[in-house]
């Protein structure tokens, strides 16, 4: 159950950042998106928080 439920917040984050990157940063290179693009698919969590703390609070 609780690997499951990880599993399920991961790709929440996942879809999360991505979306965002590419809808919301209009001022962002495409180099910065695709960087957060494979961040996010390969780091999901940690890359959400590192996303919110770095690009969501300017």
């Amino acid at each position: 159950m609780g690997t499951s439920l990880i599993g399920i917040i991961a790709i929440i984050c996942a879809i999360y950042v991505i979306y965002d990157v590419w809808s919301n940063q209009k001022g962002m290179s495409d180099g910065n998106k695709l960087l957060w693009t494979i961040l996010a698919l390969f780091f999901s969590i940690i890359t959400a928080i590192l996303y919110l703390l770095m690009v969501k609070r300017r």
